[in-house]
């Protein structure tokens, strides 16, 4: 078993109705920062044991509509992305895509 290890921390600065106000977060290979700041999140984490995705979606005050609309496009090409490499399916990938191709057309996305 290996012995190395990366760290990934995230912090929320939640303002006074718990509204994220900040969110930054850093790595330990996040070459040429020492941390970054985003407006908006999604992580997803698989439980084996339960077969359950568990999942933790927040964004800023400051993030707009249209560029959550930009986010998850993508998001949604990237996980076209990461199905292909996970599962060597072409054919549902290409599906995906082509659903992000619709998806950017109908929020007026230009890609």
């Amino acid at each position: 078993m290996s012995d190395k290890k990366k760290n990934i921390n995230i912090e929320v600065e939640l303002d006074e109705k718990n509204i994220p106000s900040d969110i930054t977060w850093n790595a330990t290979d996040l070459n040429g920062y020492e941390e970054a700041s985003c407006r908006a999140m999604l992580l997803a984490l698989w439980d084996h044991n339960n077969k359950d995705t568990l999942r933790l979606d927040l964004w800023t005050r400051d993030m707009t509509v249209d560029e959550m609309k930009i986010f998850f496009h993508q998001t949604l090409v990237t996980m076209a992305d990461t199905l292909e490499n996970s599962t060597n399916d072409e054919r549902i990938s290409g599906d995906m895509r082509d659903f992000c191709a619709y998806f950017a057309e109908k929020m007026d996305i230009k890609t």
